[in-house]
């Protein structure tokens, strides 16, 4: 009998294979909206710790792929050695520091270090900010891209680590290096590797994802902002959405060709987020109290506003990218309020300070902001804020209701006087990956 049951279960796998789990191989996972689509897992229960493992600075996440995790970081000078000049705003004080990037691949079981590459890259961004790598490193098909603090563009072979080419966005396009350094996340469409880089006539890039050989140029703004370009679909036509430091720009993602625009300029070219598209609307936000919704023309030859941009609409988060689902907007934005906005009409349905406060009710202060990820499989909606916690919400036009909050990782990085995390977590294989700027974590968040 016993025999007979274990040739059962030998056949049922057989007929049956395991569902494989979902990778988070770029920034906003898999389909680069925000949604977690891994079923099997609690959210609702603290997680278990089962590896850290130490890392520099750096306000990028992790990626995971093929049983590997990657994340970029940055050691050298640190910036609290720096000493600012008094009577100046320490957000716009720049200096040279001496130091070099590193793109590391662990492990993703142990978190054990399986190869690490590093060069050399002196900072000459804002000093407060210069602790590391901004975006998260992009897996596709072997290859890894890593897009550095200062415009270091580097595809890697991902099994060891090699570099296949490599591109410089000062000396080879001319790019001016902003404030707050080179920030928007590359993208992948076909054989293509596109890339906000800066400069004239080349604010964004194609490159041969495999030679690094450029395949078209376009766009001219002053600066090329740190915005995440994305691909959407508007009146049934693929377009790359890229916003630059003046305006939102629909591309045809093969050529460049700019199919429309609309001029939209937040504070600072402080344009982080990225878009969001809902039907024919395209929606965008930033400092300072910047959120708007265009809505593209059925011939998507011309735009026009939505809804009147004004401060006492919408929802103006500057770190994060909004989580938009059934026509409504999610997002943490000014003055602490996480809210929730009709896209169509910039209408405040409600607004919460809870998730941007810590358990306790403190916590306070400038530039609050989370990351929020969408459970497709449950419904539910994890918020990560800068003070280091996971939270379990449901979000719903009706109103913000907490299921679950746990501390997952500690605030290391000093900015107007209190400790804050800004990177966004990697959810894959019923696990949860975050860093801060001392080590990096994984969380099993599987239903045991």
């Amino acid at each position: 009998m016993v025999m007979t049951r274990s040739l059962a279960v030998i056949l049922l796998g057989l007929l049956c294979p395991a569902i494989p789990a979902d990778d988070w191989p770029q920034y906003l996972g898999p389909k680069r909206d925000g949604v977690w689509r891994e079923s099997g897992v609690s959210l609702d229960t603290p997680p278990r710790l089962l590896w850290k493992t130490p890392l520099g600075g750096g306000y990028c996440g992790p990626a995971v792929a093929k049983g590997r995790v990657y994340v970029a970081d940055r050691r050298g000078k640190p910036v609290g050695s720096v000493q600012l000049p008094k009577g100046q705003n320490p957000n716009f004080v720049r200096e040279s520091l001496p130091g070099d990037e590193r793109i590391v691949c662990l492990d993703e079981r142990t978190g054990k270090i399986v190869w690490e590459h590093k060069y050399d890259a002196p900072y000459s961004s804002v000093v407060l900010y210069a602790i590391g790598p901004r975006c998260t490193p992009l897996i596709h098909e072997g290859i890894v891209y890593s897009l550095g603090a200062e415009g270091h563009l580097l595809a890697l072979s991902a099994d060891e680590g090699k570099v296949l080419w490599r591109k410089n966005f000062v000396t080879d396009y001319g790019l001016e290096m902003q404030e707050w350094g080179t920030a928007a996340h590359p993208i992948v469409h076909k054989e293509l590797l596109i890339c906000t880089v800066g400069g004239k006539g080349s604010t964004v890039v194609a490159f041969d994802r495999k030679t690094g050989e450029e395949k078209w140029r376009a766009l001219s703004a002053p600066k090329p902002g740190y915005g995440t370009p994305v691909i959407e679909e508007i009146n049934g036509l693929r377009q790359l959405i890229v916003w630059d430091s003046d305006r939102i720009s629909g591309l045809d993602p093969d050529s460049g060709k700019r199919h429309w625009y609309a001029t939209f300029r937040p504070s600072f070219a402080m344009s982080i987020g990225a878009a969001r598209v809902h039907e024919n609307l395209v929606w965008v936000m930033g400092f300072n109290g910047r959120s708007a919704a265009i809505r593209v023309t059925e011939n998507n030859q011309s735009t026009k506003f939505a809804w009147v941009p004004s401060p006492k609409k919408g929802v103006a988060g500057v770190m994060n990218t909004a989580y938009l689902r059934d026509g409504h907007v999610y997002s943490g934005g000014r003055r602490g309020q996480f809210r929730c906005v009709d896209i169509r009409t910039g209408e405040r349905l409600w607004e919460s300070t809870k998730p941007l406060l810590k358990a306790n009710g403190s916590g306070r202060g400038a530039w609050q902001s989370a990351f929020t990820v969408h459970h497709e499989p449950s419904g539910q909606t994890l918020i990560f804020n800068d003070h280091g916690e996971m939270i379990t919400a449901s979000l719903s036009p009706n109103g913000y209701e907490e299921i679950a909050r746990t501390y997952i990782i500690e605030p290391t990085h000093r900015v107007s006087g209190r400790m804050l995390v800004w990177s966004h977590p990697a959810l894959a294989n019923k696990r949860v990956y975050c860093r801060n700027d001392k080590e990096i974590r994984c969380y099993d968040l599987s239903k045991k």
